[in-house]
């Protein structure tokens, strides 16, 4: 059964709570859960934003199909090459064959070292700066190496002024569980982010010249207020 999020008019959250964890990369302890999360946006062309973890990925498909409604899917964009984003990303590939994957050197150089095979695909190669435009949406691709892996790029979408922002904003605990964000939120950043602070404040000062309203993190709610907490 299909779980899906209106994150806005045209960008729905396709992703999937995980709770049968106890421990988050068998180190951190998640007793309200996580939650992987992945974007898709609907314009002229459909763009997938990152895949989950393997363990929802059943869950993650059945809600990729249902907010498609029988259209194909142009595009899948990988931010970030830790498993619990891109292990689902082959299934999407043999569901949806025609489908262009959007990535850095870095990752597609990961992608083909983990066994993925991607080689029949129209791989797209971008970097800083680069920009594409999928109907009335044009996103911009921003490095962000070592926020917390070499290979991540967040992108802006310039028209409905989205972040997704990797694993940048992220937060423990399932997005059905009741908790204050802040404490979780600072618990995330010190044990998975905040060991590379300095890259942190330099993808910071990048997104500081934004004009950003929404920020879609791989992990936690969407945020639409309280944006400059992490500064």
């Amino acid at each position: 059964m299909y779980c899906v999020r209106k994150v806005t008019k045209d960008v729905f959250w396709v992703g999937a709570n995980d709770h049968r964890l106890h421990l988050f990369e068998n180190i951190h302890p998640i007793p309200l859960g996580v939650s992987y999360n992945a974007y898709l946006l609907l314009d002229e062309k459909t763009v997938l934003f990152d895949t989950v973890d393997w363990s929802v990925c059943r869950q993650f498909l059945e809600n990729v199909e249902h907010v498609l409604g029988g259209r194909d899917l142009d595009y899948m964009v990988i931010n970030h090459m830790e498993p619990d984003h891109c292990a689902s990303m082959e299934e999407i590939v043999l569901r949806y064959p025609n489908v262009k994957i959007i990535s850095t050197e870095k990752s597609f150089m990961l992608m083909r070292q983990f066994g993925f095979k991607i080689d029949n695909q129209e791989l797209i190669e971008v970097k800083e700066g680069d920009t594409t435009t999928f109907g009335k949406h044009t996103v911009a691709y921003v490095e962000a190496p070592m926020v917390h892996w070499p290979e991540v790029m967040v992108e802006y979408e310039k028209s409905e002024k989205i972040l997704f922002s990797a694993d940048g904003f992220g937060k423990f605990g399932a997005l059905d569980a009741d908790e204050d964000w802040a404490c979780e939120a600072r618990r995330y950043y010190f044990n998975i982010v905040g060991k590379y602070g300095a890259q942190v404040q330099a993808l910071l000062k990048k997104a500081a010249t934004l004009d950003i309203q929404t920020i879609c993190p791989l992990h936690g709610p969407i945020l639409k207020e309280n944006l400059g907490y992490y500064i």
